[in-house]
């Protein structure tokens, strides 16, 4: 990735004071820039969009869930997910699948393209992943867990970290039996979401559980759940005692969810210092890293649109906004648009239902 052009001196001015809020943090041997990480999501983190989150404060970020499968058949498309760019500081590679051998082979691989750690996906709920016995059937079957992870590790030389969730269902809820397990085979933290593999995105994360696990565990623990705007997220960082919170979908409505997060006071007044201008900064920069990466028009449109629309969410006229986006067939045409729109906003504020349930298909 060639480097971009800066920020303008305003959104400098106002990024460069939230990171003066960031506390460095090390989880194992690998150092985070903040205590708020970018959470994998499917469909969603990949290479620009991590650049974009690491720019816009994120401590560190992890890929999209890879499968270890397509690593092994040699696939193009799914080699593609593995690449790191030279600008990434801290990002890691989460692979998925179901059995020890496949995952060392496909880890092997993954390594090979630098990234500072791997992931083993074991909290993906949607049925495609886990009737394959990965992501969340993984926590279904303990006694092959030591196994896998003692047989990963024994091909790496970067650390390898899991992502869980508390159980099963609530009659089974084993996030800390697998703490255990982890710390003993050589896993250097554990993120964990606060919610059962049934519950897949609806309902409350169980925060109280979570922060349990606080009081027993061996190895670093990052939170994740339900952190879906700035006043949510400081608070939470105030009292939690996990080493690290991962967000997800609350970076999709809010690129600069990270940022506001830092400052506690800011958070509280629930009123943003971003404006129409600062998303449409962050929308170029966006469009140069996905054109960058995604040389095919087509694909570049899909990626960023979708990505533009969320940005939208909540400002005035949105709705109306995202159905020109999504009938525009031209990149160039749609950053035209997008340009007007986010330009006319003035110094409107975004207005966000956090009740409402948002992206709960099995995105983050």
């Amino acid at each position: 990735m060639k480097s971009v052009a800066p920020f303008s001196p305003i959104l400098t001015s106002k990024i460069e004071k939230f990171q003066s809020f960031a506390k460095p943090t090390s989880l194992g041997t690998v150092k985070f820039s903040s205590r708020l990480i970018l959470a994998p999501m499917a469909g969603i983190c990949n290479l620009p969009y991590r650049l974009l989150m690491q720019d816009l404060g994120a401590g560190g970020t992890v890929s999209e869930l890879i499968s270890c499968h397509g690593i092994n058949y040699g696939n193009q498309r799914t080699l593609e997910m593995l690449k790191i760019d030279p600008l990434e500081k801290t990002a890691g590679i989460q692979l998925f699948g179901e059995e020890a051998e496949s995952m060392a082979r496909a880890a092997e691989v993954a390594e090979s393209y630098g990234p500072k750690f791997l992931d083993i996906n074991m909290g993906c709920p949607v049925n495609k992943v886990v009737t394959k016995g990965g992501g969340s059937a993984l926590m279904r079957e303990v006694k092959n867990l030591a196994p896998l992870f003692e047989k990963m590790r024994s091909k790496l030389k970067i650390p390898l970290s899991i992502k869980i969730r508390t159980g099963w269902d609530a009659n089974s809820l084993n996030a800390g039996e697998i703490l255990k397990i982890a710390h003993e085979s050589g896993i250097e933290w554990v993120a964990i979401h606060g919610r059962t593999r049934t519950q897949q995105y609806t309902g409350t994360a169980n925060w109280d559980f979570i922060e349990s696990l606080n009081e027993i565990k061996s190895l670093p623990l990052i939170g994740n759940g339900d952190l879906h705007h700035p006043f949510g997220v400081s608070e939470r960082l105030q009292k939690t005692q996990c080493n690290a919170l991962m967000l997800a979908r609350g970076a999709l409505r809010n690129p600069f969810i990270f940022l506001e997060s830092l400052d506690s006071g800011y958070a509280s007044q629930k009123r943003s210092v971003f404006n129409g201008n600062d998303y449409w900064e962050v929308i170029q920069r966006l469009h140069v890293y996905i054109t960058e990466t995604f040389h095919d028009e087509r694909a570049s449109l899909v990626q960023l649109r979708k990505l533009i629309v969320w940005f939208a969410a909540g400002f005035p006229h949105a709705a109306a906004f995202r159905s020109q986006i999504f009938t525009c067939p031209h990149l160039e045409d749609t950053m035209k648009l997008t340009e007007d729109y986010f330009l006319s906003l003035g110094e409107s504020q975004k207005f966000i239902n956090y009740d409402e349930v948002f992206m709960s298909s099995g995105h983050g």
